[in-house]
C-alpha cells in the first residue's frame, strides 16, 4: 500500500507543483559559496555574536550580559502531498535552527507563497494550520507573517528565540576527541523521492512524518552543558555537508562510523533501488573533495550520506565524559534513536567514513 496523497483529478498533488521539495530545494553548496563570496563585506557590529561567517544555523545578537536574540528563517516547497503535514514539517524545520543554537523559541512569523488560483483555499488553510500546530506544541505564537501569490507553493517561518550569550551552541567550537552524537535517523530525502514517484509504503511515510515533525527541543538543554562544544542540525546539505561545517569552523577533521548510522525505515533499500534526489549529487559535487570513503563501503554510501535531510536531527560534538548526559537529554524527550556516530579528529577539515 502506498503512502496517502492529497491529489485528485481536479486538484494537483502538492509535490506536482514544485520542482524540488523540502530542504532538497537548497541552492547547492558550491553555488552558494560562490554567491556569498561576491557579497559586500558588512561593517562590524560588536553585539552581533553570530553572523554568516561560519554558516551557523541562526544569527545571534546580544541584548545584555544575560540575554541574546536568536533569529532565523527557513522555507521551502512541498516535500509531501498532505497540506497539514507539509505545514508541520516546514514549521518544525524552521524552529530547529533556534534549538540548534541552544536557544528557546519566542514567536514566529509565517512566510507564505501560494499559487492562489491553482490550489483550493482549504488546502492553503490546512498548510497554515499545520504550521500553527507545531508552534503551539513549541509553546509559541505565530504572531504574523507575509504572503504572496507565487507559481510554486512555498511555506516556512521566520523564528525568533532567546539564548544566554554565554551559552550559545555554535557550530565552530568542536574539539579534537569530541564524540559526535546524531539525534534523528537519516534518509528523509530518499523517502521523499520514493513518495514523489508514489512508491513509498504507508509505514515508510509514517516514519518520515514522525521524524520530520519532531521538534529538536533537546537543543535548549544541551546548550547548557559544559561538555557540549558545538551543535548544528542536519538539513539540506546532508550529514556530510553539515559535519564539514563543524570541521571547517573548528579547523579539524572528523571520522564517521558508517555501521553506527541510524536510518529511517527501508532507506538503504530504496536508495539501492534508485530513489535518490538530485540534491544528493549537487551536494557531493560541492564538497566531495573533502570526504574520503573507505574502499570496503558499498557505492550507495555516497548517495546516502549526501541525502538532503528536511527537519533532520541535531548533530552534537561533545566531550567523551559528557556523552551519557547528552544521550540522556535526547532520550528524556523521546529521541530514542540518538546515537554516537563518530569522532572529531586532528587535521585539516575533512571527513573520513569508515
Amino acid at each position: 500500500m502506498n503512502a496517502p496523497t492529497a491529489g485528485s483529478s481536479t486538484v494537483p498533488r502538492l509535490t506536482e507543483l514544485s520542482h524540488g521539495g523540502g530542504c532538497g530545494c537548497k541552492i547547492s553548496p558550491s553555488v552558494l559559496a560562490e554567491l556569498l563570496k561576491r557579497a559586500t563585506p558588512m561593517p562590524t557590529f560588536p553585539d552581533l555574536l553570530v553572523g554568516s561567517e561560519t554558516a551557523d544555523d541562526a544569527a545571534v545578537y546580544r541584548l545584555n550580559d544575560e540575554q541574546a536574540i536568536v533569529a532565523t528563517t527557513d522555507f521551502f516547497m512541498p516535500i509531501v502531498d498532505d497540506p497539514y503535514d507539509f505545514g508541520r514539517i516546514a514549521a518544525t524545520n524552521a524552529l530547529s535552527d533556534i534549538y540548534a543554537m541552544g536557544g528557546k523559541p519566542l514567536f514566529a512569523l509565517a512566510l507564505v507563497g501560494m499559487p492562489i488560483n491553482v490550489l483550493p483555499h482549504e488546502t492553503i488553510a490546512r498548510i497554515l494550520e499545520g504550521g500553527e500546530s507545531v508552534c503551539a506544541d513549541a509553546g509559541i505564537p505565530v504572531a504574523g507573517g507575509h504572503s504572496i501569490d507565487s507559481v510554486e507553493p512555498i511555506y516556512g517561518l521566520a523564528a525568533i528565540g532567546v539564548v544566554d550569550p554565554r551559552r550559545i551552541a555554535r557550530n565552530a567550537g568542536a574539539r579534537a576527541g569530541d564524540l559526535l552524537v546524531l539525534g534523528k535517523p537519516l534518509g528523509v530525502g530518499i523517502l521523499s523521492a520514493a513518495l514523489k514517484k508514489q512508491r513509498l509504503e504507508s509505514t515508510g511515510y509514517a516514519a518520515m512524518i514522525a521524524a520530520t515533525t519532531k521538534l529538536n527541543r533537546p537543543g535548549t538543554a544541551l546548550g547548557t552543558l559544559d561538555g557540549v562544544h558545538a551543535m548544528t542540525d542536519v538539513t539540506g546539505f546532508g550529514l556530510l555537508g553539515h559535519l564539514l561545517e563543524l570541521c571547517r569552523g573548528a579547523g579539524l577533521g572528523a571520522r564517521i562510523d558508517y555501521a553506527a548510522l541510524p536510518w529511517l525505515e527501508s532507506v538503504p533499500e530504496l536508495a539501492q533501488a534508485g530513489f535518490v534526489t538530485g540534491a544528493s549529487g549537487r551536494n557531493w559535487a560541492g564538497y566531495g573533495h573533502e570526504v574520503t570513503l573507505s574502499p570496503g563501503l558499498p557505492p550507495i554510501v555516497q548517495a546516502l550520506l549526501t541525502d538532503p535531510q528536511t527537519s533532520g536531527g541535531l548533530l552534537v560534538a561533545c566531550a567523551e565524559q559528557s556523552v551519557d548526559d547528552v544521550l540522556e537529554r535526547f532520550r528524556a524527550d523521546g529521541f530514542d534513536n540518538a546515537v554516537v556516530i563518530g569522532t572529531m579528529t586532528e587535521g585539516t577539515p575533512h571527513v573520513l567514513v569508515a
